[in-house]
């Protein structure tokens, strides 16, 4: 892989004088970064065969996602939300069943949303199976969601359809966890998440359905910020009134992170609100609460108007956490609980996990400024530009993938030695897991 990476630089150095270095070059082009993280393939070749052995197990999403927001008694989903004064809402994952109650909330005489776009963030398989919702676990590691890194939603969309099959076919009682138990089930009907909105489209055809997968705790990809983006674009080209869903698991984190999103994309399309004078916050951590590390300012200083694309972010993200005070679930103030956190883990395996996830929460409030940042330059060109490649061409030429490369807290501890902090090795620890192996090796 690096061979090939370093005769690739060489051709293109060679004729510049070697103008950057390898290490600075490999940093422009974080997509190999990328690429050597996610080349394990074999989630997408497994099959039916290791639910219906035994080998995984469905575990319903109940069992790990706490409705936090006690809405599932009024919506009938866990943990519903939406932006204040605008058309954006958030949610847990929806059965067929419950998905026909929101469905009817936003189209109701009070909201009379006639467009609605649906966008999961589920990057791991999803089955609904007798009208309950499943996803696939390791029996050892229960509690984890096994991402299945795909080039595109459609191969995750196509895994799910051949594991519809195996389930039906094989009509074996097969044991699956609950919200609080085990029991046998023989799975009479099953669905894919496609199929779950497809239903719907008959009663509500202003209804889109659409699968942007995107990695839990992290930020998204730079192409998720294209395809959302994307997604928004034609919708509201449309329909400027249309409503935006998001889902993931939980409703929590990814969701999160979309609706922030979300909410900086309406604000250019509508405009952007007058931001009140700044707080004096007196408590302890003030200054990391209001998200001023060291290595999100030096991002803030290479960018045009830095300060202000970090202080609309902040507004977007204080926006979004209204909505779920109960949660106590801030995109930004988490990073320095998450860092705090892992310095007083119980074992070094805890410590370690921690001190990536506060790593990853950075880095993606880092890049919701970097995409605030993009939208206010590529605004005029109607975004023809995507972000993937504005940050190609422009953020990285700025020198904002060298910052990403040495990314910490080195106004609380010291960056030397730490793996955690480039790019590479914080994106291959985020596909970094004790399951064992599974499917082929591709």
């Amino acid at each position: 892989f690096y061979l090939i990476a370093f005769n690739y630089y060489l051709h293109e150095q060679y004729p510049l004088g070697f103008a950057l270095s390898f290490s600075r070059w490999m940093c422009r082009h974080p997509e190999l970064y990328r690429l050597q993280a996610e080349m394990n393939s074999s989630e997408l070749t497994v099959t039916g065969d290791l639910i219906t052995k035994g080998t995984r197990v469905l575990v319903a999403d109940e069992r790990f996602c706490p409705d936090v927001l006690s809405t599932t008694k009024e919506m009938s989903v866990a943990n519903f939300r939406r932006v204040p004064k605008m058309p954006v809402y958030g949610t847990a994952q929806p059965s067929s069943k419950t998905l026909g109650s929101v469905l009817r909330y936003l189209t109701d005489t009070k909201r009379k949303h006639s467009r609605i776009v649906w966008i999961s963030l589920r990057e791991e398989v999803v089955l609904e199976g007798n009208e309950q919702i499943y996803t696939l676990r390791e029996p050892g590691h229960l509690e984890e969601l096994i991402p299945v890194p795909t080039a595109s939603p459609q191969q995750l969309e196509k895994l799910e359809a051949t594991l519809k099959g195996d389930l039906l076919k094989c009509q074996k009682w097969l044991e699956v966890f609950l919200e609080t138990e085990k029991q046998m089930k023989m799975f009479k009907s099953c669905l894919t998440t496609q199929e779950i909105f497809s239903q719907q489209k008959n009663t509500y055809q202003g209804l889109t359905y659409h699968r942007i997968p995107i990695p839990d705790f992290c930020a998204p990809k730079e192409q998720d910020f294209d395809q959302l983006l994307e997604v928004m674009k034609n919708a509201l080209a449309e329909d400027s009134r249309a409503a935006f869903v998001f889902n993931c698991f939980s409703g929590r984190g990814r969701t999160t992170t979309a609706m922030v999103i979300a909410v900086l994309t309406l604000w250019h399309f509508n405009g952007i609100p007058e931001m009140s004078e700044e707080e004096i916050v007196s408590v302890p951590d003030a200054k990391y609460t209001k998200g001023e590390f060291e290595v999100v300012m030096k991002v803030v200083q290479l960018l045009p108007d830095g300060h202000r694309m970090k202080k609309e972010v902040d507004m977007a993200l204080d926006t979004v956490s209204e909505t779920m005070t109960p949660m106590h679930y801030h995109l930004r103030e988490i990073i320095i609980c998450t860092y705090r956190q892992g310095k007083s883990g119980k074992d070094e395996k805890e410590r370690r996990t921690l001190q990536l996830r506060s790593l990853q929460y950075l880095e993606r409030y880092i890049y919701l400024i970097l995409f605030n940042a993009y939208l206010h330059l590529e605004k005029k060109n109607s975004w023809q530009r995507p972000f993937s490649l504005w940050m190609r061409e422009v953020a990285a030429v700025a020198g904002v993938y060298e910052v990403l490369n040495q990314l910490g807290f080195p106004e609380l501890e010291s960056l030397e030695g730490k793996a955690l902090r480039t790019l590479r090795g914080r994106w291959q620890a985020q596909g970094d897991t004790p399951r064992p192996f599974r499917g082929d090796f591709v």
